[in-house]
């Protein structure tokens, strides 16, 4: 099986099976990205993220590097995606406004029981950059120097950033739970029931 850079390197070279490869392993993970942050489809924001990897002149040497490459892409591409638009006239600011703000509507990404749909639900409401490095730490498990590296920020931001949005959340959590019981659960697993999000959302199919 050929490594994720040597599939890149030859997508970049017009060998097309290899994009075809490279795009079978990593959908399923573009897809659980953009999906909590959009209500609409993120097909566009997904391919716009491939060939932005394509036009990139990096050279990756294994598997992880090129993950966090295409993270990183992701992530710009979100952020071009929100700059495009005005909410209310206001300009993007991902430090204050979230995912709710940005994106009316339902999440395409649903949750299994109780305790997933309130996680879901409260993540899109902290602001964008501190629901992006939650997901990012919990659900694709980056360290947070990782995450620091592809949002290209210091790693103490992305430290107190993690801290931060902890906070948030539990916020998020208790103002939108109408169960107190499900929400003790959650606060209480917070780990588990992000893994079993992720699990759930591991395959394009899910």
């Amino acid at each position: 099986m050929r490594s994720d850079a040597e599939l890149l390197d030859a997508w970049r070279g017009d060998d097309r099976a290899a994009g075809e490869e490279l795009f079978t392993r990593y959908y399923p993970l573009l897809l659980r990205f953009f999906a909590n942050k959009i209500a609409g489809d993120p097909t566009d924001l997904i391919q716009e993220t491939f060939l932005g990897c394509v036009a990139g002149q990096e050279r990756l040497r294994d598997g992880r590097s090129f993950r966090s490459y295409l993270f990183s892409i992701a992530y710009h591409k979100l952020r071009d995606h929100y700059r495009s638009q005005r909410i209310d006239g206001l300009r993007f600011d991902p430090s204050r406004q979230t995912a709710a703000d940005l994106s009316p509507g339902p999440s395409t990404m649903m949750g299994e029981n109780t305790q997933q749909q309130l996680l879901l639900h409260a993540l899109r409401r902290i602001p964008l950059e501190h629901q992006i490095v939650l997901e990012l730490f919990y659900w694709e498990g980056f360290t947070s120097s990782r995450i620091a590296e592809l949002m290209e920020e210091p790693s103490p931001t992305i430290r107190t950033r993690l801290r931060r949005a902890r906070q948030l959340l539990t916020t998020a959590l208790e103002d939108s739970a109408t169960d107190p019981r499900v929400l003790e659960e959650t606060l209480t697993d917070l780990d588990g029931w992000a893994a079993k999000i992720r699990a759930a959302h591991a395959n394009p199919a899910s």
